[in-house]
């Protein structure tokens, strides 16, 4: 009726608002309150508030810093109400730094609940879970379960576990329930923090799990690497009959994948079927990763062209797939194909497959290409992993000099990747080069002697019997290695 008569009042305005900015239309709330103000009403701490809410949906930055500076001409400066919607406007708007001032300038005695939890809770959705956990340390009022659940999320986006125990302790002293909603917070932090069994012992004592909490368990398990696990976690959980959500079956695809468990993966893709769940872009690409990690590339390409909406990842996935099972040519058509769309852009994972199918191919020239376009044309910074590329780029080429000087020239410290890498590619080449790769491998792993097997490997290729004894008792200190290194470092690489 407010939208095709006057407004009564603003008991009535307000109460429009309220339904419009939390329901489906948070566009007409902004367009009523703008009407409101033509004719002739003023907003109180109540309207304010609700069209902020909406600002903040709509990500309305410029709308939101109008009402920012209606409230104070209109005195609403100490109003708590009203500044704490400045702060959750504000963070969802994604400006932290100017919800944190209007945080600052609430005066300490005004400041409640609300309050502290809308600024930790700025912090965390910004990315700044360091910032959100030195708020959550200044607190001055007793934090309710909201405030706690943020916190715990900060804990386990930045692995403080010391201080994810501490919020448990002060949760159990506090004498606040362990509900579903606070047992799975307690649960993923544990799990993110890489302690999956005091996770599980938290999850087997929960009295109602929820999918939440079984979502938590079963994502921890897969980030820590415990793929069968989280596989049977699945299984188990279809035994007490919860359905999985898009999250729970996108953490057991990518546990399938890395075990290369292709018929549970594609009796998890049939469970997706079956049970109606959401086949958006996150599930979607999760199973391109499946079939292409177990070779299943026709499947994989047929998911991919399926797809209505391709984003960077859709994209990634599928030129690291080709590029994993050897079609580079594929590959780098398809990555030409993604560059001619304006409205995606690769990242750094899209080079990484893009120089790996170079470097199936023999591709040298194009892998430079490449490299130098990841640079200058889209402005993304190599990191190892790129530079490692490389590296296997020009070893798997023979241009085994050219890779040490490539590894010479690199602004980062090579890994041991990047010098086992270098191993491999002189088995049948460069004695002397191996030798020099290998007193790295064993500086930075001096634990590990498999680099030994690799070592001998070559001594064998070059007919160095003597040494191939040597290589195999698996001791360093029965070859000077720093000496070796220096030599040739002085009389090569530095030279050159």
């Amino acid at each position: 009726m407010l939208s095709r008569s006057r407004i009564p009042s603003l008991l009535a305005l307000n109460s429009a608002l309220g339904e419009l900015a939390r329901g489906a239309r948070p566009h007409q709330a902004i367009s009523l309150y703008n009407r409101s103000r033509c004719e002739g009403f003023f907003p109180d701490n109540y309207t304010l508030p609700l069209v902020l809410k909406a600002s903040g949906r709509l990500s309305f930055l410029r709308k939101g810093e109008e009402l920012h500076c209606t409230s104070f001409r209109l005195g609403f400066e100490s109003d708590v109400f009203v500044q704490n919607s400045l702060i959750s406007m504000y963070s969802a708007c994604g400006d932290p730094g100017t919800a944190r001032r209007v945080f600052d300038s609430v005066p300490e005695s005004v400041r409640d609940v609300v309050t502290w939890n809308s600024m930790i809770s700025a912090y965390v959705q910004s990315g700044l879970p360091r910032g959100a956990l030195a708020v959550y340390g200044k607190m001055r009022v007793k934090p309710d379960k909201i405030t706690s659940v943020t916190a715990l999320s900060a804990c386990g986006k930045v692995g403080d576990a010391d201080a994810g125990r501490k919020i448990h302790a002060s949760v159990v002293v506090q004498g606040v329930g362990l509900d579903s909603f606070l047992g799975s917070s307690l649960i993923g932090m544990y799990a993110r923090c890489g302690l999956v069994e005091d996770a599980r012992r938290l999850f087997d004592r929960s009295l109602d799990k929820n999918v939440v909490c079984w979502t938590s368990m079963v994502s921890g398990y897969t980030q820590s690497g415990r793929f069968r696990e989280a596989i049977k976690l699945f299984r188990e959980m279809q035994v007490c009959d919860v359905k999985a959500n898009e999250a729970i079956v996108v953490c057991v695809i990518s546990a399938c994948a890395h075990l290369g468990a292709l018929d549970q993966g594609k009796c998890v893709h049939t469970y997706c079927e079956i049970n109606g769940i959401e086949m958006g872009n996150n599930v979607n690409n999760a199973l391109i990763d499946l079939y292409s990690k177990c070779g299943d590339l026709d499947r994989a390409m047929s998911i991919f062209h399926g797809l209505v909406h391709r984003d960077v990842f859709s994209w990634t996935v599928m030129i690291c797939g080709l590029a994993m099972n050897g079609n580079s040519e594929e590959a780098l058509n398809l990555f030409s194909e993604m560059r001619s769309l304006s409205e995606v852009r690769p990242n750094e994972v899209t080079f990484l497959g893009v120089l790996s199918a170079c470097s199936h191919a023999g591709l040298v020239d194009t892998g430079y290409y490449y490299f130098d376009c990841m640079k200058r044309t889209y402005k993304l910074m190599p990191k190892i992993e790129q530079y490692g590329c490389m590296v296997d780029l020009l070893g798997r080429a023979n241009l085994l000099m050219e890779a040490m000087e490539f590894i010479r020239m690199m602004p980062i410290k090579a890994d041991v990747v990047i010098w086992r890498s270098l191993l491999f590619a002189c088995q049948m080449h460069n004695v002397e080069l191996a030798e020099y790769a290998t007193s790295w491998i064993l500086e930075l792993e001096p634990r590990k002697c498999g680099v030994h097997v690799l070592l001998s490997n070559v001594y064998a290729s070059a007919s160095r019997w003597g040494d191939v004894k040597k290589g195999q008792k698996g001791n360093e200190r029965s070859w000077d290695w720093k000496a070796t290194r220096l030599h040739l470092d002085r009389n090569k690489w530095h030279c050159a």
